[in-house]
């Protein structure tokens, strides 16, 4: 086993006062698509094209942005900023960033989809594993649940915010929509949501498999706050989040459109929904790795 570099895991709190340089989180993202590609290559199983792409806000988010305590962890996560992963079959950027900003051991993560482990394809909660508050993979879920979950830190004049990440692919459940329209009638303006707008879902091209069309214009329509951003640019998506927190306590859920590229980082893997659920062989990981240079790497 490697010896872990700075990007293990620890008992450190993140509060937003406590952050990393840009350049330090680009190469906690290398570190982290490193491990999205061996944990699925290991077991040939998983989905690494959404989660590469993904890396960059989960980054920002747990190791800039959120206010959160990885141990002790605490299921209601009170006085804490809380994330939803409402895509939940990308798992791998999941569980690397949680191990990564010290919820449970990173070396946990060569157990990723293997029997009686805790980190299973889709994350669920009866196995207990730190960092995760509600299962999800079941699509269309999560704006739901995060719904709840802002509305409850209001009740509990709990000031911290909620986020959940969705897929555009995601979008063609119609619970998504039920959310959208209540979460605006409420006022439940404590919630920062993400669209992972990649393009791409397991049979193609979104446009030609489902046709979400203008969805800025749909979100406003329901009387979001919308932003959009590049998803794989920190120094974009960063100043985007912090506008999105500067909206936040107006009267509206946030919306913020993330482009992303499936795959990012990979060169091969870029761009294409044939990613969406395959596993690199061994030829092919080496080249990913050989592509995802940090420099000092703490691979598990």
């Amino acid at each position: 086993m490697a010896q872990e570099s700075s990007f293990a895991a620890s008992s450190e709190t993140h509060t937003p006062t406590a952050t990393k340089s840009v350049d330090q989180l680009k190469q906690i993202a290398a570190q982290v698509r490193r491990d999205i590609v061996r944990m699925v290559h290991a077991v040939n199983s998983g989905h690494p094209g959404g989660s590469l792409g993904c890396t960059d806000l989960l980054v920002a988010l747990y190791f800039k942005v959120m206010k959160h305590h990885p141990e002790p962890f605490d299921m209601n996560g009170i006085g804490q900023d809380l994330f939803f992963l409402s895509n939940g079959h990308i798992s791998p950027v999941f569980y690397s960033v949680l191990a990564r900003s010290g919820y449970f051991p990173v070396a946990e993560l060569a157990t990723f989809r293997k029997l009686n482990s805790r980190l299973q394809g889709h994350p669920a909660t009866h196995e207990h594993l730190p960092g995760i508050r509600v299962a999800s993979g079941s699509l269309g879920q999560g704006l739901s649940v995060a719904i709840g979950a802002a509305q409850a830190k209001k009740l509990n004049n709990d000031d911290r915010t909620v986020f959940v990440l969705m897929g555009d692919g995601e979008l063609e459940e119609g619970q998504i929509w039920e959310a959208a329209m209540y979460a605006p009638h409420h006022k439940v303006d404590n919630l920062i949501a993400f669209v992972d707008r990649n393009g791409q879902q397991i049979d193609g091209p979104t446009d030609k498999i489902g046709g979400l069309g203008d969805l800025r214009a749909k979100f406003e329509a329901f009387n979001w706050r919308v932003l959009e951003t590049d998803g794989n640019d920190l120094e974009k998506l960063l100043p985007t989040i912090e506008e999105a927190q500067s909206l936040l306590g107006q009267g509206q859920p946030i919306m913020v459109l993330m482009d992303t590229q499936m795959g990012f980082g990979v060169d091969y893997m870029m761009g294409t929904h044939k990613w969406h659920g395959t596993a690199p062989n061994d030829e092919q990981l080496e080249k990913a790795l050989q592509q995802l240079s940090v420099e000092e790497a703490g691979d598990y």
